[in-house]
C-alpha cells in the first residue's frame, strides 16, 4: 500500500474498535499511516496494513507511558504527532503529563483542572443543575464515608461510578460498567464488594429512566481553540452492547438531528470554556418528554465512526483546527446513515421499536450503512477474518446477555 506524508502523523493509544475507527478515518481522509501505541498485540488493529504498531508492556504504568510517548516522539521528531487516547485512563494520563511530553506531541484535550470539574459525574450534574440542563435524579454515595443510602426515587435504580478513569483499575467480584438493581439488598451487596477494591471516590445511585436501548441518544461536538462549538453529530441509538464489561456502549446508531439537545450541550460547553471533542450520553424520558444528560466523555467515543461513516470525517476537524489553524464553519451531521457492528439478524431480533428496525433495514438495503471494521482498503487477511468473526460473534453475545 502507498501512503502520503504530511507534517503530522496520528498517534493512536489503544487497540480496540475505537482505535481502528480512528486509524481508518485518518486513512480515508489523508491516506496516512497511523502509529498505534498499544500494550496488547491483539485486538482490532492487530496486523492491520493501515498502521504501525508499537508494543509496550505495562503501558498503564505512568513512567512507562511517558517513556513510550517520548521515545516515539523522538523517533518521529520531524512530525507533529496527534496523540489520541482510546480510553479514559489514556486521556487522563495524556492530560496530567502534558508538561512531561515532547513538544512535537499534539494533545487535543482540555487541561487537568477542567477535566476534574466535568469527568467526575457528580460534579458534571452540579453544572447541569446550574445551567438548567435536564439530567436524572441522582444520589451521591461516598465510598470513603459510607454515606447512608437515602434517596426519594423507587426501584429499579441505576448505579455507576462517578470517576470512570479511577474505576478502570478497580477489581472486585461482579464488576460491571453500569448496574441495575431491583432492591436495596442488591445495591448493598455490590457496595460491599466495591469496598474491597482500590476504588475510593464516589458512586452514583440514579433514578432509572424507563425505556430500552432505543431511548438512548449520543451527541458528539467539536469545540475549536476559541472554545466555540463548530460541529455536532446527534445519533439515535438502536442497540447498546450488553456484555458486562461493555454495557452501555452503542453498537447500532442512526444519525438524527435535534437542535434543542445540541443547544443545551453548546450552552454547557461554551459556559465552561471547552475545547476539542466532547461526547454526551443522553436518554429520552417518556415520563416528561425530556432528553436527560447522563455524562460527558472528553474524547471521541467507542462508536466515533458513526460520524465519519455518515460523511463528516471526525479527524479532519482536529487536523484543520490544531495543525492548520483553519476557521471551521459551523455544521452538523445531517445525513441519515446507519452505523453498526452487529449483523442484520441481531437488529431484526433485538431492536424493539418496529419503526426504527424498519428504518435500519431500509438503510442497509440502500447501502447507507457502515461497520468501522469493514474496510476494503485494508488488505490484511488477518484483519478481514478478525472483523468477520467479531461481527458474527455479536449474535452469540446478544443471545447470551440481552
Amino acid at each position: 500500500m502507498e501512503f502520503k506524508e504530511y507534517e503530522f502523523r496520528p498517534l493512536i493509544l489503544g487497540g480496540d474498535i475505537t482505535a481502528y475507527s480512528l486509524v481508518r478515518s485518518f486513512h480515508e481522509e489523508y491516506q496516512v499511516k497511523s502509529l498505534v501505541v498499544n500494550m496488547s498485540q491483539g485486538g482490532a488493529v492487530a496486523k492491520s496494513k493501515l498502521c504501525d504498531i508499537i508494543f509496550y508492556e505495562s503501558l498503564e504504568d505512568e513512567d512507562v507511558f511517558i517513556k513510550a510517548l517520548n521515545d516515539t516522539a523522538q523517533k518521529f521528531k520531524d512530525k507533529k504527532l496527534i496523540a489520541l487516547g482510546c480510553g479514559d485512563w489514556y486521556v487522563r494520563m495524556l492530560i496530567e503529563n502534558k508538561d512531561k511530553l515532547a513538544p512535537n506531541l499534539v494533545i487535543p484535550y482540555i487541561d487537568e483542572g477542567l477535566m476534574n470539574r466535568i469527568v467526575k459525574k457528580d460534579l458534571f450534574y452540579e453544572i447541569c443543575a446550574e445551567l438548567d440542563i435536564p439530567h436524572p435524579k441522582t444520589f451521591v454515595y461516598d465510598c470513603k464515608e459510607k454515606t447512608p443510602l437515602d434517596y426519594d426515587f423507587d426501584y429499579p435504580i441505576i448505579a455507576k461510578t462517578a470517576d470512570s478513569a479511577l474505576y478502570h483499575y478497580a477489581k472486585f467480584p461482579g464488576k460491571r460498567k453500569v448496574f441495575k438493581f431491583k432492591s436495596k439488598a442488591q445495591l448493598e451487596e455490590m457496595l460491599a464488594n466495591l469496598a474491597t477494591s482500590s476504588y475510593d471516590y464516589k458512586f452514583l445511585i440514579q433514578d432509572f429512566i424507563p425505556g430500552d436501548d432505543s431511548n438512548m441518544r449520543v451527541l458528539t461536538c467539536y469545540s475549536d481553540q476559541n472554545a466555540k462549538v463548530r460541529f455536532a453529530a446527534f445519533g439515535h441509538v438502536l442497540l447498546e452492547e450488553h456484555t458486562p464489561t461493555a454495557l452501555g456502549n452503542p453498537c447500532c446508531i442512526i444519525n438524527d438531528v435535534n437542535e434543542e439537545v445540541v443547544a443545551q450541550a453548546t450552552k454547557f460547553l461554551e459556559h465552561i470554556g471547552y475545547t476539542g471533542y466532547s461526547n454526551f450520553d443522553v436518554k429520552f424520558d417518556p415520563r416528561d418528554g425530556k432528553y436527560k444528560f447522563f455524562e460527558i466523555n472528553i474524547r471521541l467515543g467507542r462508536s466515533n465512526y458513526y460520524i465519519t461513516g455518515s460523511g463528516f470525517n471526525a479527524v479532519k476537524l482536529i487536523v484543520d483546527d490544531l495543525i492548520y489553524g483553519k476557521d471551521i464553519p459551523y455544521h452538523i451531521a445531517d445525513k441519515e446513515h446507519l452505523y453498526t457492528f452487529v449483523p442484520k439478524s441481531v437488529i431484526k431480533k433485538h431492536v424493539g421499536d418496529e419503526k426504527l428496525k424498519a428504518k435500519a433495514l431500509k438503510l442497509i438495503k440502500e447501502g447507507k450503512w457502515s461497520n468501522p471494521l469493514f474496510y476494503s482498503k485494508d488488505k490484511s487477511l488477518y484483519h478481514f477474518v478478525f472483523s468477520r468473526l467479531a461481527f458474527y460473534n455479536q449474535k452469540r453475545k446478544f443471545d447470551q446477555y440481552m
